[in-house]
Formats: C-alpha cells, sequence, structure tokens
C-alpha cells in the first residue's frame, strides 16, 4: 500500500547530475545484420534532488559518441530546472518545449527520458515504494526471454550457444536473422529449435535489414515454422508496409524499440502496422512517456513487451496491463550491487524503493571508462 502523501513530496527540486559512461564487454558476442557487438557503451545516471533523495538510472547508448551527447544533453537540461519544484510531468513538458527546435528524437529523446527516469526513481524511494508499486501495480515475475546471444553465426555454433544460455533457466530465447538467403535463416532456426526443444519459444529477429518484398518471402516461410513473433523485418518507421506484414503473415508482427515517444506508438497502431509492441524506456520517454504509451497499447487491446534496461522495464511491466514479455540481457551486472534475479524460469523485480539501482562501485572501477 502507498503511504499517505501527508509530508511526503510529490514535487522534487533537482539540485545536480552526474553522469559515468563505462565501456562493458559483453558475456556473448552479438552479430546482427547492423554489427558486430562486443562491448556495449553504459551512460550511468545519478540525480540528485534538494529533498534528499538521488535517483538512479542507466542507459544503452549504442556508440561511445551517442553516450558523449546525450550526457551533454541532461546536464544542460538540469541546469534548465534546477532548483524548481516539479513534478515528472510538468518536467517533461518543460524539457520537450525547451529542446523542441533541436528536435526532441535521438540523443535527446534519450537523455530526457533519463532524467524522467531517475526523477521517479527519487520519487519512488521517498515514498518508500518500489516504482512498479508507485505506479498503481504489484511486484510479480515476469515471464521473460534470453536476448544475450544468437547471432549471425553457424547452425552448429546457434545450437552450442543456445544451449549454453538456456542454463539461465529462462523459457524462450530470441534469435537474430538476416542471413545472405532464406535457405540459411531457415538452417539457423532449425538448428536452434532442434536443440532447445519444442518448451522454449523463440522470437527472431531481422534488425530492419529487408525490403518488404523479401520480408513477406522470408515471413511466409516463417509461418510454417513454431515462433513467439517476427521482430523489425523492415525499416522501422515504414508503417505501411508494416501493415501489409501484419495483414499477410500469420507469425505475429512485433515493432515497437525505435518508437520516438508514445504518438509514434498511437501512429503505428492507427496503421494497424504490428500485432504487438515493445517499447523502450530510454527512447518511449522514460516513465512518463511509457505509462502513456501502456495506456495507448492498452486502449487497442495490444500485447506490450519491453525492449533492453530489464531492471527498469521490469517494474513499467509490472504497472502496465497487458504486459507480455521482458526483453533480458545482463549487460548492467557490471554496474549494479543487486542485478535482476532471474528464478524458476521468471525474472524478479526488485522490491527495493525505487527502481532497485545502486551501483556497484568495485565493479565499475574495472571497467574501461569512455
Amino acid at each position: 500500500m502507498i503511504p499517505p502523501l501527508t509530508g511526503v513530496p510529490i514535487r522534487l527540486s533537482l539540485r545536480n547530475v552526474r553522469t559515468r559512461a563505462v565501456r562493458v564487454p559483453l558475456t556473448f558476442t552479438l552479430g546482427t545484420s547492423a554489427a558486430i557487438i562486443r562491448a556495449v557503451p553504459m551512460l550511468m545516471v545519478d540525480l540528485e534532488t534538494e529533498e534528499g533523495t538521488t535517483g538512479r538510472t542507466y542507459l544503452f547508448c549504442y556508440t561511445p559518441s551517442g553516450a558523449r551527447a546525450i550526457a551533454g544533453h541532461i546536464q544542460e537540461a538540469v541546469d534548465l530546472v534546477r532548483g524548481k519544484p516539479t513534478t515528472s510531468l510538468d518536467l517533461a513538458l518543460l524539457l520537450q518545449r525547451r529542446f523542441s527546435l533541436l528536435g526532441v528524437t535521438g540523443t535527446v529523446r534519450m537523455a530526457l527520458s533519463a532524467i524522467d527516469m531517475a526523477f521517479w526513481d527519487a520519487l519512488a524511494q521517498s515514498f518508500g515504494q518500489p516504482l512498479a508499486c508507485l505506479l498503481g501495480g504489484s511486484l510479480k515475475p515476469l515471464s521473460a526471454y534470453d536476448s544475450r546471444g544468437l547471432g549471425l553465426m553457424a547452425p552448429a555454433e546457434l545450437a552450442d550457444e543456445a544451449e549454453r544460455l538456456l542454463a539461465k533457466g529462462l523459457k524462450a530465447l530470441k534469435l537474430r536473422l538476416g542471413h545472405p538467403s532464406l535457405a540459411e535463416d531457415l538452417s539457423a532456426l532449425d538448428a536452434v529449435r532442434r536443440r532447445v526443444g519444442p518448451a522454449v519459444s523463440i522470437v527472431v529477429d531481422y534488425n530492419q535489414t529487408l525490403t518488404t518484398a523479401e520480408a513477406l518471402r522470408r515471413g511466409h516461410a516463417l509461418d510454417e515454422h513454431d515462433i513467439l513473433w517476427l521482430e523489425e523485418p523492415i525499416a522501422h518507421e515504414d508503417y505501411r508496409n508494416y501493415a501489409r506484414l501484419a495483414r499477410e503473415l500469420r507469425t505475429p508482427v512485433q515493432i515497437g524499440e525505435n518508437f520516438n515517444g508514445p504518438t509514434s506508438m498511437s501512429q503505428a497502431l492507427e496503421a494497424v502496422a504490428c500485432d504487438c509492441v515493445m517499447p523502450d524506456v530510454a527512447r518511449i520517454g522514460g516513465v512518463t512517456g511509457w505509462m502513456q504509451a501502456a495506456a495507448i497499447a492498452r486502449a487497442a487491446d495490444v500485447e506490450i513487451s519491453s525492449h533492453l534496461m530489464p531492471e527498469i522495464s521490469a517494474q513499467l511491466l509490472c504497472a502496465t496491463p497487458g504486459a507480455h514479455f521482458l526483453e533480458y540481457v545482463d549487460w548492467a551486472d557490471a554496474l549494479l550491487e543487486e542485478p535482476l534475479q532471474i528464478l524458476d524460469g521468471m525474472a524478479i523485480p526488485s522490491n527495493r524503493p525505487g527502481a532497485g539501482l545502486s551501483w556497484d562501485e568495485k565493479r565499475l572501477a574495472v571497467l574501461d571508462m569512455l
């Protein structure tokens, strides 16, 4: 139960912000149609408030230059509102307005999302509640799929890696596809399926590598296989052709990690461009944007999954009607004192106040700073 509001600040005043960017080596090398990834740039954010709580969050920044740009935007944004009592919604609206000429997309969107996420973390801490509970939800185990590996590799290597991934205990895996030919894609899928068996769900992700015609051809072939969804086969913003794919394929079409704010989700669902959605909390607008997007998905009766940042996403999914799957990666384990736990095949959200994030300075000391 959320405690009474008496004496608990529902407005916070931002005092200072600290950002640190590090390079985190991956446990599993991740080869996609776009790149081969062996390490990821992560940006940690500590947002101090005048009320005494420090909100924390982190971001996956795609590139080192992205991390530096986001850090700069965060510092500038906090300078604009320093010392002014505000709510999360007022803060989001003000900063979107102030950055509108630059454009609230890309690194700007991610910076403003990070401030929002850290703000909500601080607010939930001031209530002594997990973020999910402050948002009106309740903590519960979540279905999750392991997204740490299964890149573009030979079938035998994929089968071996799938077996290693299953040691974590999750009951679903993500397989990256986009080999030069459909036959190679099917060989990769068959190799993983044979190794993991029918009890493990498989989702496939093309990382926007196909044309619409090729997506239809490969999608129809994948319809004959048991996969949970087909993710981003074509350019993420091409809602017109996504609507065609969703209409003609039996396999559910999944998009959303590149939605730029709730408006993008609304446009995609209005176009009937997908069967399910998976927004990224850092691109959808932080906690405030996620809750707006969750309401849009609920109104459209569309299931909603998450993209990356599983510690924070788990809190949000616990407060989201129609929650489907958490995307699990272990990238933040190198940063956190208490990484996200997997138990009995489910992801277990933190029951600590806020999002449950605290930095492990000993682990951070051995990472490369950016």
